[in-house]
């Protein structure tokens, strides 16, 4: 998840942790020959107009089929099987859809040039605002800055306009939502009391600790008919952050009625894991005391459909612990 969060090309600058931008994309509909000065199809093919959140109007094929997706947010796509020939394959162990997705090359992180250059894709869809890498990346075929912070509604609803599938994710976002909101009243009438709140925590290298808002977990934990953030993450919310750094002495401030804690990857976070929950002001928490912590694999723990259709089974077995 966050591992992917900071999106790069090779001569790029990455973005932050922010999500700010314009309304989602929306196509023109209109149709004409392959886009001028594109290399990456070799075909003609008929395309359309699609303007992306950050304002960028492309020509884009009126049915990809060789996708490169850079973004955090590859289970979407797959769950919309979606013709997907590049991704992020370097941070697959561990994740929900990783026998699907070693099927698919592996073009970096940072981004490989000439390794999307190869694959020859027909669309190029970044989860990055960094508009000199999107630059670099049109040249090559037509390029979508994505906005994977979104909600999984918002995203699935630009990928039906993107993908032509608006039918298939309609229905897909619908059972989805029915089986959400049935685990959230099984919960409700079994193991929460109304009105608890929840937060997040991990660590990455360098001895920093984030609390995470708007990316992975916590879209379906503060998502309807779940738990609440507390009023310093409604905070990082409404500023329309994925995450934010903290100080382990701010930790009270942020910590909920129940904590879940994201396990690192690195060896160096897991060690400062380690010393925090060994540590005077984590034992003081309240959600610590009684017993209201949960661990989980980070891997596992993205805002993608496919982990979240996996977490509407395995959380309910967490909290029930």
């Amino acid at each position: 998840m966050m591992g992917l969060l900071l999106i790069g090309c090779t001569s790029g600058n990455s973005d932050s942790g922010s999500a700010k931008g314009d309304n989602g994309g929306s196509p023109a509909g209109t149709n004409a020959t392959s886009p001028n000065g594109q290399t990456g199809t070799k075909e003609q093919a008929t395309t359309r107009s699609y303007t992306d959140y950050k304002g960028h109007t492309v020509q884009i094929p009126a049915a990809p089929k060789r996708v490169v997706f850079a973004g955090e947010t590859t289970g979407d796509l797959i769950e919309l099987d979606i013709p997907m020939i590049g991704i992020f394959g370097d941070h697959l162990d561990g994740r929900v859809y990783q026998k699907e997705a070693a099927q698919i090359e592996n073009v970096g992180f940072p981004l490989n040039l000439e390794k999307v250059i190869s694959l020859n894709p027909d669309l190029i869809i970044v989860g990055n605002t960094d508009e000199k890498a999107y630059a670099q990346l049109d040249k090559i075929a037509p390029t979508i800055m994505f906005d994977t912070f979104a909600s999984l509604d918002d995203r699935f609803k630009e990928l039906g306009i993107i993908f032509n599938k608006q039918q298939q994710t309609a229905d897909w976002l619908k059972a989805h939502h029915a089986k959400t909101a049935e685990m959230w009243k099984k919960l409700y009438a079994t193991v929460l009391k109304p009105g608890e709140t929840a937060s997040v925590f991990t660590y990455y290298p360098g001895d920093r600790l984030f609390v995470m808002a708007r990316a992975g977990l916590p879209q379906l934990l503060y998502g309807e008919g779940g738990l609440k953030p507390t009023a310093p993450i409604q905070q990082v919310l409404d500023a329309k952050e994925g995450f934010r750094q903290i100080s382990v002495e701010s930790l009270p401030e942020f910590a909920g009625d129940r904590i879940f804690i994201l396990d690192p990857v690195a060896d160096e976070a897991k060690k400062s894991t380690d010393a925090l929950i060994n540590s005077a002001v984590w034992k003081g928490l309240p959600a610590v005391k009684n017993g209201h912590v949960y661990r989980l694999y980070i891997q596992k723990s993205d805002s993608d459909a496919a982990s979240r259709e996996w977490l509407l089974e395995e959380l309910p077995r967490m909290l029930a612990k």
